[in-house]
């Protein structure tokens, strides 16, 4: 794990957005095709306001969350909208966006024509990852109900998960998919979240899903 330190958050987002656009920029001129997997929440939302004004060809670009709510793209809580607002906006709007949600009342029940659709766009070029305090990434939450399945290495791409800390269903990018990724970025603010990294140290991926992550990824932090 390559740690990264930054005096201030504005600078983190400014910095990141710009090591993000250059590594897309370098997939395009290598295959003349990217992709990008990123996760919701709020704390990206000033990377993405600054990314999605990059002049590089996002019409080359597939673009797909590390994981979704099973709410309408209507509700507050849909990492779709959020995605919408703050990154498919701008010159990023030619993107290609893949979503990781349908209109079913399960996510078991289109698991299969999403991952379809993800699949011919792996490995991931470029992955963007986020933490929560009790160390989760993507929606591999500690105590989930298939967390010790979709930590392995024959996980199939995508799962359905639930967790009580989870609130809904969850429907998640699984370790093997975002391991794979060609690079690895996490972002992380405040020091909670320091804390809770350093301590994921010492844990197992079962009790700390990041650890699982953390081998190849570079950590971007800022109090």
């Amino acid at each position: 794990m390559k740690f990264v330190e930054y005096p201030d958050r504005e600078f983190l987002m400014l910095s990141l957005a710009n090591k993000i656009a250059g590594e897309l920029a370098d997939f395009l001129r290598r295959e003349d095709r990217a992709s990008l997997c990123v996760p919701g929440g709020t704390t990206p939302g000033p990377m993405f306001d600054t990314l999605s004004g990059v002049d590089i060809d996002w019409s080359k670009i597939a673009v797909f969350l590390n994981d979704e709510r099973w709410v309408p793209e209507t509700s507050p809580r849909s990492n779709t909208r959020l995605l919408r607002e703050r990154l498919l906006t701008g010159r990023a709007a030619a993107a290609q966006f893949l979503p990781l949600r349908a209109d079913t009342d399960t996510p078991e029940e289109a698991l299969e024509g999403l991952a379809a659709a993800i699949e011919p766009h792996l490995p991931i070029s470029v992955l963007l990852l986020g933490m929560g305090d009790d160390m989760h990434t993507a929606s591999l939450f500690p105590g989930a109900d298939r967390l010790e399945e979709a930590l392995a290495d024959t996980a199939p791409l995508l799962m359905a998960l639930r967790a009580e800390a989870a609130g809904e269903p969850r429907i998640t990018l699984t370790a093997p998919a975002l391991k794979g990724a060609l690079a690895i970025h996490v972002l992380i603010t405040g020091a909670a979240k320091r804390e809770a990294l350093e301590r994921a140290q010492g844990l197992t991926p079962l009790e700390a899903p990041i650890k699982a992550l953390l081998a190849n990824a570079t950590v971007h932090w800022a109090e």
